[in-house]
Formats: C-alpha cells, sequence, structure tokens
C-alpha cells in the first residue's frame, strides 16, 4: 500500500525563547517490508544549525539549533512509503520459546537489526515478578514462541481498557497493571517487559496507522496520530511486528518510523530551551493512501 504520511507538530510558548537546541524522528525507515521514496522535514522558523545522521538503532535522527527568540516553532514531516504486508510462519510452526529464548544467546547480534540489547531492562520496559507470572499464562513449556506470544497479545488486548489520556509518559507499568487500562504505548511497553521477564528479545516500534471515520462520517484532517507497537525476536525470522493495541499483526497499513528499546530511544522530538516557561504541544497528523487497494 502506497501511503503519504504528513505529521505537524506545533510548539506555542508563553514566553519568548532566546536558544533551543532539539532532535526529531519523523522520517520512515527502509524495511524488509517498507520502501521509502519521499521523506521531507522543515522547520520554522529556519534553523541556525541543521544536520541528520542515524542513531545506534538506524533511526533517521534530523537535529536543530535555533539560537534567535523565537515564541512559536513547528516542525513537519511529509513522507511517502510503500508498504507490504509482512510473510510470517505459521505460528504454531515456530520454534518452542524456550529454544528461542536459548538461540539468542547463541547467535549474539548487536546494532540496528540486532536482539541481544532488546533482553535487558530498560527505563520504561523493565522486567518484573508480577509481568512474568502474567505472561507464563501464555508462556507454557514447549509452547512455539509465535503462537505464545500472539496469544499474550490477545490477552493484554482483551483484559486491558484503551483510555485515551489515562497515562503519560512516566505511569509506571506497575500502575498500568493494577488499572488494566492506558494507550498504545502502555500496551506496548508492557508486553515488551513481559517478553524480557522470560528472557525473550523485544523492541519498542514507533509510526503511524491508517485510521477509518466511523460509517457514514467524513474523516476530519489532522485527525490521525503516532502509533506505538512492539516486535519480537524470532530464530529464523527475526523481529515480528505486533499490536497489542488492536489485537493484530502490523500490516500494510503500519507505516513504521523508528525502533528502540522503548519509547526514550524514539521519541518523535525532544530537547532543550533557554526561556520559553510554560508551553503548548499541538500535534496534527495525516496518513493518506495514495493508491488505495
Amino acid at each position: 500500500m502506497k501511503l503519504e504520511v504528513k505529521h505537524v507538530t506545533t510548539y506555542v510558548y508563553e514566553d519568548v525563547v532566546s536558544v533551543g537546541q532539539s532532535e526529531a524522528k519523523l522520517r520512515p525507515r527502509a524495511t524488509r517490508n517498507q520502501e521509502v521514496w519521499l521523506s521531507e522535514v522543515t522547520i520554522e522558523p529556519t534553523p541556525s544549525v541543521q544536520g541528520s545522521h542515524r542513531d545506534y538503532f538506524g533511526n533517521h535522527t534530523d537535529y536543530f539549533l535555533l539560537d534567535r527568540p523565537h515564541a512559536e516553532l513547528r516542525v513537519t514531516a511529509v513522507s511517502r512509503v510503500n508498504v507490504h504486508p509482512p510473510r510470517l510462519p505459521e505460528p504454531a510452526q515456530t520454534a518452542p520459546w524456550e529454544r528461542a529464548r536459548q538461540k539468542l544467546r547463541e547467535t549474539i547480534t548487536v546494532g540496528p537489526e540486532g536482539a541481544m540489547e532488546h533482553v535487558f531492562p530498560s527505563p520504561f520496559a523493565a522486567p518484573a515478578p508480577e509481568l512474568k507470572a502474567y505472561a507464563e499464562k501464555s508462556f507454557t513449556p514447549g509452547r512455539p514462541l509465535l503462537e505464545a506470544a500472539f496469544d499474550l497479545r490477545h490477552r493484554i488486548f482483551d483484559e486491558f481498557d484503551y483510555v485515551s489520556g489515562s497515562t503519560t509518559i512516566a505511569t509506571p507499568l506497575a500502575t498500568v497493571m493494577r488499572t488494566r487500562k492506558g494507550v498504545c504505548q502502555d500496551f506496548a511497553h508492557l508486553m515488551i517487559a513481559m517478553l524480557r521477564s522470560l528472557g525473550l528479545a523485544s523492541r519498542y516500534v514507533s509510526g503511524y496507522l491508517v485510521t477509518q471515520p466511523p460509517p457514514g462520517q467524513v474523516k476530519l484532517q489532522g485527525a490521525d496520530a503516532s502509533h506505538a507497537w512492539l516486535a519480537v525476536w524470532c530464530p529464523g525470522v527475526g523481529f515480528v511486528d505486533l499490536d497489542p493495541t488492536n489485537d493484530t499483526v502490523p500490516d500494510a497499513s503500519y507505516v513504521t518510523t523508528a525502533w528502540g528499546r522503548d519509547f526514550g530511544d524514539v521519541s518523535p522530538i525532544k530537547g532543550v530551551v533557554l526561556g520559553g516557561g510554560p508551553h503548548t504541544v499541538h500535534a496534527a497528523v495525516d496518513v493518506t493512501p495514495i493508491d488505495p487497494q
């Protein structure tokens, strides 16, 4: 599916910002299922210094410095991609999850496609006994890895409620477990931490999802949003994407932007400013099929 993504983020400050330095991870990355043929990032006002590089995980990263007084910052990213559905083995035919855990240690890999660093705790997705106990109901002895992972994904979807605004990035996973509610980044972090509690490798994935308006309604401009899901490492296959928020395997309607250990590695925009005082942030996202199939 060919898609165009437009993501506009606007910061409005109550006081003037004298200096601001930021980085953005807004450009989709090329993967085995995704081709990128356009990717542009525009910053207003024009930065005095601007550049780009690839981070440790291979994510496109733009950095920029604004050293002139300003009260508003707007970052616009426009991309065009062609996304293909993933080709996956039958879940019941994948290796037992214990064998996958052992295989991970026999074939240590690092870098952009590396798996080993995604076994260890990270700030937003740390293993815990209660998370391991929850996951073990799906990961019974000898069960095929993807079959168990699909079951865990479904249980999170079935037993937790998506409630917009119910959490922030600072909400601990223990709170999400207790209240049984959250948003996509919570459910991604939750399942990642559960998989890591079992000694499996799992990474956080950020991107976008094509959404459809309710029947009879027109899709509103800017009504889409960033999305988050995860991927689990499977021997002979590599990382397999899973979306517990929607209980599905991400398909051609998902656009991958970045991946890392957790949200902290893939934040769309982050930085520091001198001045500014209180501020508001508005994000508008449109994901539009170019040639619907």
